[in-house]
């Protein structure tokens, strides 16, 4: 292949690129599956049913989860042509085709996964499993994307170590309350099997009180994740970093205020499947915007050849 086919830059940042897209997208189709209550749409797994049928018979959502699990394939091309053709890239990186490897293998985990969370009637905690490895996939993909500018240098970060470090501690809380707000899900009535009229184990630590237990700690982790967007904000501008990770930070800021009004506002209705679907969607953005303001701010712990040559003080001029 690195002899037949070559790729610029350019073009593998492309490639990248639509395997990042491709990875939010099946999020958003596994959010609606499971609010559609169409989980067990198909209640076997390679095959759609036990007798050997792949495909689905007429139904609405029968066909939302197949359409999911086609979906599952474009992902997988997408995955496997990023590492693939990350060996047709000139001039070549080793380092872009480690991360890129993370796709695929992720991407068959993925499909592993999703086909036990169905043999197991989609328990909470495969579902769980299921969302949180889309999450550490978006990490690998993201990076690969943020790696694979055309522009990127060795080292580079977007601000000083005090900015990188405001901004992983965002990610690292954003991964928290991401989790908690699966497990508050996962105890919440959108079990996913509810258009077909299955019935579907809840997460149910506390009992009776299990969602509302959950709702309140994803509620005060979100608070905590707003506050420290904010912040990490205002580190950033006041330190002078790049504009381009100022400007990431604010749209992080206000997908949190968007977030923060769509939980209140369905808490109050009840979470209606619609809101829901809404409220996973949001968070995977702002998952993918933590991701990429993270990459983009540079390691937390070490101070980059940048940032020493930044620091060092200038020689006086050599007179001839």
């Amino acid at each position: 292949m690195r002899d037949r086919l070559v790729l610029t830059p350019k073009q593998y940042f492309l490639v990248a690129s639509v395997a990042m897209g491709t990875l939010v997208l099946i999020v958003f189709t596994g959010a609606a599956v499971r609010v559609t209550g169409s989980g067990l749409g198909c209640p076997d797994w390679p095959n759609c049913y036990e007798d050997g049928r792949l495909t689905p018979e007429l139904g609405t959502h029968s066909y939302i989860e197949f359409g999911n699990r086609l979906l599952t394939s474009v992902v997988g091309i997408s995955a496997i042509a990023a590492f693939l053709l990350s060996f047709a890239r000139r001039p070549f990186r080793r380092d872009l085709a480690l991360v890129a490897l993370l796709l695929p293998i992720g991407v068959l985990g993925q499909a592993v996964m999703g086909g036990l969370t169905v043999l197991y009637g989609l328990a909470p905690g495969w579902v769980m499993a299921h969302f949180a490895l889309s999450m550490l996939i978006i990490v690998a993909a993201g990076a690969l994307a943020w790696r694979a500018r055309p522009a990127w240098q060795p080292g580079e970060r977007a601000g000083d170590l005090v900015v990188a470090r405001w901004t992983w501690a965002l990610f690292a809380l954003g991964a928290v309350t991401l989790f908690a707000g699966t497990a508050a899900t996962a105890a919440g009535p959108h079990a996913g099997g509810s258009g077909t009229g299955d019935v579907v184990e809840r997460l149910g630590l506390k009992g009776a009180d299990t969602v509302g237990w959950l709702i309140d700690r994803h509620g005060a982790l979100a608070a905590a994740l707003g506050v420290l967007a904010v912040a990490a904000w205002w580190v950033a501008r006041r330190r002078g970093a790049d504009a381009a990770l100022v400007h990431r930070l604010a749209r992080v800021c206000l997908l949190m205020a968007a977030q923060g009004v769509l939980g209140l506002v369905q808490y109050q209705l009840e979470v209606p499947a619609e809101m829901v679907w809404v409220h996973v969607a949001l968070a995977t953005l702002l998952w993918v915007g933590i991701v990429l303001a993270a990459v983009q701010a540079g390691s937390p712990l070490r101070v980059a050849t940048a940032d020493r040559a930044r620091r060092a003080p200038r020689s006086a001029p050599v007179a001839p």
